[in-house]
């Protein structure tokens, strides 16, 4: 039987040349994974870090990986597509999500405000240099551990220029993980040379 679900894209997996396994966060499922079956050759665009999109859900009793099918975008987020900047800033906030939310794991709320914060962004005309600061307070509030500045400062080092480090300390504090963000070197270096 199958089931229509809205889906954040996360990441992408390939699994074989007609198949890969997309990593979503969802209001009915939480962070979960699904397998999709692609063209060999076909677009891959309807997959990007943050798209929105709808999809048919079916569940699979033999595995824990249930298959999405029938996906269609539910927002084309033109403005963050066409800006290099806002762009770059979507594989930050993916990656993020993708290491702090656990496969599995659902929290109240979460989805409504990564859609929300993700409708911001493409919509923003300017001034967005500030938001990856702002969309990780913001996490961290909507998983329950709201940051005072004084709470930060155990987290930072002299060599912190913005907050991200001290932040992203802070979350791993709170979660019991590391979050080693590979791609915060390529948002500073963009950022750079603004």
């Amino acid at each position: 039987m199958k089931t229509r679900a809205e889906l954040i894209i996360l990441n992408v997996t390939k699994v074989r040349d007609n198949a890969i396994v997309i990593h979503t966060l969802s209001r009915e499922y939480g962070r979960k994974s699904f397998l999709v079956n692609v063209r060999k050759g076909g677009p891959m665009a309807l997959f990007l870090p943050l798209n929105l999109v709808e999809a048919a859900i079916t569940d699979n009793p033999r595995s824990q990986l249930s298959r999405a099918s029938e996906i269609v975008s539910r927002h084309p987020l033109n403005g963050i597509r066409s800006n290099v900047h806002k762009n770059a800033m979507t594989l930050f906030i993916s990656e993020v999500l993708y290491r702090v939310v656990r496969e599995g794991v659902y929290e109240d709320g979460l989805y409504e405000w990564a859609e929300k914060t993700i409708l911001a962004l493409d919509e923003l005309p300017g001034g967005y240099a500030a938001f990856n600061t702002r969309f990780l307070v913001e996490l961290a509030v909507a998983l329950g551990f709201a940051p005072e500045t004084a709470d930060l400062l155990p987290f930072m080092d002299s060599e912190d220029k913005d907050n991200l480090d001290a932040l992203l300390r802070y979350l791993s504090f709170h979660l019991g993980c590391e979050l080693n963000i590979r791609s915060l070197k390529v948002l500073r270096e963009l950022y750079a040379t603004r």
